[in-house]
């Protein structure tokens, strides 16, 4: 199995564990993941969230005025060139 997709399937599990149901989306260059974050969540939930997907290429929280939020995380099938390379503050 490929390292990005074990990778993947790590976070994944660590939200699951949180009580987060995840979705997992192969792409033709990356691994994405999303859940849907409820209203509320402990502290030490979302620490144990954004340790999760600390370990992504890329990750985000995507939150709408009908107070939905959905987490994002992105795992890279190949390493990024140099000049395409985002880490957690960085949004396309």
């Amino acid at each position: 199995m490929p390292a990005s997709k074990v990778r993947a399937e790590a976070i994944a599990a660590r939200l699951s564990a949180v009580g987060l149901a995840t979705r997992v989306e192969e792409r033709d260059d990356c691994t994405a993941i999303e859940a849907e974050v409820p209203k509320p969540l402990s502290a030490e939930s979302w620490r144990e969230v954004l340790e999760a997907v600390a370990t992504a290429d890329r990750f985000g929280l995507l939150a709408t005025s009908s107070n939905d939020r959905t987490l994002w995380a992105v795992v890279h099938k190949t390493v990024p060139a140099t000049g395409d390379v985002g880490g957690p503050g960085h949004q396309r």
